[in-house]
Order: structure tokens, then sequence, then C-alpha cells
């Protein structure tokens, strides 16, 4: 297969995008849920703007601008500062925070699940995600996810790409970054993530953004493993790993 001999033994994932499909989520649920109660919305807009804020609004985190902030806290607040542009108005506090839950129930890709289950034979498995610890928390009990610990932007008080992110978790695993694998859809992680010293995997999400993507069709860096999805990504490295057994930490 053409993967250098690694030692990994802990494989970190992004998960917005990577491993769940939030856009095809959150449109789909939203619109069974507006349909059912009466709010007519555009949809489709509100969540590709929703998502179109994330950065921005983690920006204003890292530059100061806002104390630290968990993710959760600024979904809300662009939520209610797009919602009346898209016809979302009149809603309870109640239907709201409701609505802002809905990162919290996105589901996984198809092959995600078989994939996470088949590494975690013989790896350690966390998210690495700009998501706080409830989201994720609810998010793995919804969508069946099975990691072996939380890790996130809320434990280290730092969004990716800051360095805290990735070195701690380094750090809390007791790993050296040779040790520990990022794997994301989104080449501009990876290359964070590889700068330190972390092992990398690339796979393709090309309909996370729906029509809207430009960017991330493909590798743009030298990833350590390139799959199709999950399920090729563990073919390749349990194949790849140099013991059938799961070893610990440290």
């Amino acid at each position: 297969l053409g993967i250098p001999a690694m030692d990994v033994r802990a494989i970190l994932f992004d998960v917005f995008g990577t491993v769940v499909d939030w856009r095809t989520s959150l449109i789909g649920e939203l619109t069974a849920w507006g349909d059912a109660h009466g709010h007519r919305a555009d949809w489709t807009g509100l969540v590709d703007t929703w998502r179109g804020a994330y950065a921005p609004s983690m920006d204003r985190v890292r530059r100061g601008e806002l104390p630290w902030t968990k993710l959760d806290s600024l979904h809300r607040a662009t939520l209610r500062e797009i919602a009346p542009r898209f016809g979302l108005t009149g809603l309870s506090d109640t239907e709201m925070e409701w609505v802002n839950q809905g990162w919290h129930r996105l589901r996984p890709w198809p092959d995600s699940v078989p994939g996470l289950h088949a590494l975690r034979a013989r790896y350690v498995l966390s998210p690495l995600s700009n998501g706080n610890v409830a989201l994720l928390v609810n998010m793995a009990r919804a969508a069946g996810l099975p990691w072996d610990l939380m890790l996130c932007a809320e434990v280290f008080g730092h969004y990716k790409p800051d360095p805290e992110t990735y070195l701690g978790a380094c750090r809390l695993l007791s790993l050296d970054p040779a040790q520990v694998m990022l794997c994301a859809a989104h080449n501009n992680d990876l290359a964070a993530a590889q700068k330190l010293g972390l092992r990398t995997a690339f796979i393709p999400r090309p309909a996370e953004y729906g029509p809207l993507q430009v960017r991330d069709f493909g590798p743009e860096g030298a990833w350590d493993v390139v799959a199709a999805d999950l399920q090729d990504f563990a073919a390749q490295m349990n194949v790849a790993a140099p013991s059938p057994s799961r070893r610990g930490l440290g």
C-alpha cells in the first residue's frame, strides 16, 4: 500500500465534515421540524450561512475580541443574528435552543461508524474538534461514534489550528506527536498538525458543502495516508499496524 512504517498509537479526528454530515443532517432535520410545527424558512440558506459564520466567530475568540467562548454559545449567537434573514421568526427560547442543538444530533457519513469500530480494535480514538464536550458527547451517543475519550477545543481553551489543541492532545495521551495521527477531510487542519510533528491522514468529503464546495476535493499536502473514506482508512491502517493487538498509551 505504500504506507511508511509508523508507530501510531492514537488517532484523532476532525468531526464536522470528516465524521458527520452536518449540512444534510441540519437541512433535513430542520425542514421536517419546520413542516411539523408551522415554521416556514429558507432552511438551506440558513444552514449554509450558519456554517459560514463558524470560522469568523472562532477567529474573534483567537484575536481576543471575545473571551473564551464554547462553540455552542458561538452557534447560538450566530443563529439569533441570522434567523430573521431567512424567515425564521417568532421562536420561543426553547425552540431556538432546540434548533441550536441540531449540531448535537448530526448524522455520520455511512462509512464512519464501521470505519471507527475497525480502527478502535488497534488504536485509541478521539475527536479533536472545535466542538465543545457536551456537543460531542451528545453527538457520539446519537450517532454511535465509539470514541475512547473526548478531546476538543473546550478542553484546551483554544480553537484549531492553534498549536495548543494538537500538542495538548498529545500531552494528555502521554504520546509523542509522531505517535499520534490526525485524520481530517480538510487540508488546512492536516497542515497545522503536520507542522507540529503529528502523522496525518486525508479522506475527501466532496459533498460536505453541497454545491458550495470549493476546496478539499483531494489531498494538497504530503500526508502519510490518503484514503477514499473511513473504511478504506481503517483497512490501510490495520494492514500497516505492526501488531495485531491493541496497545496501551505511553
